[in-house]
């Protein structure tokens, strides 16, 4: 089940900005991307069970990762890559930034940069000071080329770094480099076709493709893995979550060029399915589904796929079986307990079937409480909440909403504070709408934005 949700991000960058980006949420891409992480973390001596890794919603060949241990990968690197090795040597890649704590000594980088900067400020404006204006300036421009080539510098090191201890990882798993120097191959086809120059990175935040080929080969050719092929039974998820993300994010058209008719595969299927469904095409669509879930009746996805067209096309009684079966056989997967409850929520009709409407709720419940970042599931429960007459929980589920989005602290730390006001003082509820309002509160004033109600007084 594909979810949309908006998160703020801090990209590392030499100027770190938030910027928001759309994170696609969908349990079957999330469990392969974790299965792939599993070995190469524990190669890394990190715990997987502290990774988060998410998929956004971009077109553009690139993962990153931010601060703790947080791994985002592109939704149009998964498309483009050639089989699941080159997503495990991305994603050893990017746990060697992790491992090699490269969030943390960002500051490292920065520093002796700002350092440079700042001496060729005083310089200049000391040369200005008498009277030397055309060298003031040109003393303060090149403290600022300075300080860029120090940070770039800084910035490819610990590139060159994460590569190698990529590579480490994936002789320690087993698994073949191949993949990590294809998808270097085809950075470097991508370099060559925007005329990059091949030969000096000196104005680059990474070494070019060409470099790191060099660098790599070698220990990767020499590990018993190198001739080994990918996992079959990974290649085949992979391939699965691949069609579903075609078919969820590109045209009818160009997904039907992709998988024709003909082809009758699992990803075929999945592909097909989401893109007729997205089109338009209600009827074609669940024909696809049903497909897939008679095939593979034991399958939690399959089932989940059928439930989802069927419950979007506005089929809900007919959507609620096969979400059912979904939620049982994938153990209650909290992304598939949401849809679930999604569904008994419509089928509620405004509150007046009480036993569907309790379900809803339960299943709900369930699933923020494994999953918080689901921010459709704290929306349905606001509606729940409203049917039922609680005003106080409504604003508790505004407010980890908008905690969530990346919106306005203050409309958070105000629907906080709303349900604060009516919930049981010290509950389990009151508790986590106290945490968000503190949170909100402290991100108003790293924020430096004023406060939109004159006159408040903070809360004892």
């Amino acid at each position: 089940m594909w979810l949309l949700g908006l998160i703020l991000l801090w990209v590392h960058g030499f100027a770190p900005a938030a910027r928001a980006q759309v994170i696609l949420r969908d349990a079957e891409t999330e469990m392969l991307l974790h299965d792939i992480a599993r070995p190469l973390a524990r190669a890394a001596g990190l715990d997987p069970r502290s990774l988060q890794i998410l998929l956004v919603g971009d077109s553009s060949i690139n993962a990153f990762v931010t601060g703790g241990q947080n791994v985002f990968f592109h939704s149009g690197l998964v498309v483009a890559a050639r089989d699941v090795n080159e997503v495990q040597g991305v994603m050893a890649h990017e746990l060697g930034h992790i491992a090699g704590g490269h969030n943390v000594r960002f500051t490292e980088g920065v520093r002796p940069a700002m350092t440079f900067s700042l001496l060729g400020l005083l310089a200049g404006a000391a040369a200005m000071a008498l009277g030397a204006g055309e060298a003031g300036m040109a003393a303060m421009a090149l403290g600022q080329q300075a300080a860029q080539a120090r940070f770039l510098a800084f910035s490819r090191e610990q590139e060159s770094r994460a590569d190698q201890a990529g590579a480490a990882y994936l002789n320690a798993a087993g698994i073949s480099g191949r993949g990590l120097i294809r998808f270097f191959e085809q950075l470097m086809g991508d370099e060559y076709r925007l005329a990059i120059p091949q030969t000096n990175s000196y104005n680059r935040t990474h070494p070019l493709s060409g470099e790191r080929i060099r660098a790599l080969e070698q220990a990767l050719k020499a590990s018993p893995a190198w001739d080994r092929p990918p996992d079959p039974a990974l290649q085949a998820r992979y391939a699965r979550v691949r069609g579903k993300l075609l078919g969820y994010l590109y045209p009818l058209e160009t997904v039907l060029k992709v998988y024709p008719e003909t082809d009758l595969s699992e990803p075929a299927r999945f592909a097909r399915a989401y893109a007729r469904h997205r089109a338009g095409f209600a009827a074609e669509a669940i024909a696809e589904a049903e497909a897939v879930a008679r095939a593979r009746p034991d399958d939690p996805f399959a089932q989940e796929l059928l439930g989802q067209i069927l419950l979007e096309s506005g089929e809900i009684r007919r959507a609620l079986p096969p979400l059912r079966e979904a939620v049982r056989l994938s153990g209650g997967h909290p992304l598939i307990t949401g849809l679930l409850g999604q569904a008994l929520l419509q089928a509620a009709e405004d509150g007046r079937n009480a036993q569907a409407l309790n379900e809803a709720e339960r299943l709900l419940r369930t699933t923020v409480q494994r999953d918080r970042r689901n921010p459709q599931a704290w929306t349905q429960l606001a509606a729940i909440w409203a049917m039922k007459g609680d005003p106080p929980r409504v604003a508790l589920a505004t407010a980890e909403r908008l905690s969530l989005t990346g919106g306005d602290p203050r409309l958070a730390r105000r629907a906080a504070e709303q349900a604060l006001a009516g919930l049981p003082r010290g509950s389990p509820d009151w508790l986590r709408a106290e945490d968000i309002a503190l949170a909100a509160q402290g991100e108003i004033e790293r924020l430096g934005l004023k406060d939109t109600e004159p006159g408040r007084r903070p809360r004892s």
